[in-house]
């Protein structure tokens, strides 16, 4: 198992930079961006797995896992 693989990953299209989005909230801010969904997406995970390894290097405590949750689908 990747360190990628404990974190959400959105890749979304934003019609106001004509471009695909790649993010993972709870883990970093901003994100990835580009034309081609497959790289962004593939980008995102790469930037997962550094955020995580950089984490452990430098012996601090990861954010909690963000994937694999149950939502209730509510808005509050």
């Amino acid at each position: 198992m990747k360190g990628s693989d404990n974190y959400l990953k959105l890749v979304y299209w934003v019609d106001e930079y004509q471009c695909y989005v790649g993010r993972s909230p709870g883990l970093f801010f901003g994100g990835v961006h580009g034309e081609n969904e497959l790289v962004v997406c593939k980008e995102l995970v790469k930037v997962i797995d550094d955020w995580v390894e950089t984490y452990e290097k430098e012996g601090k405590k990861l954010p909690p896992p963000t994937a694999n949750k149950s939502y209730s689908g509510k808005f509050n």
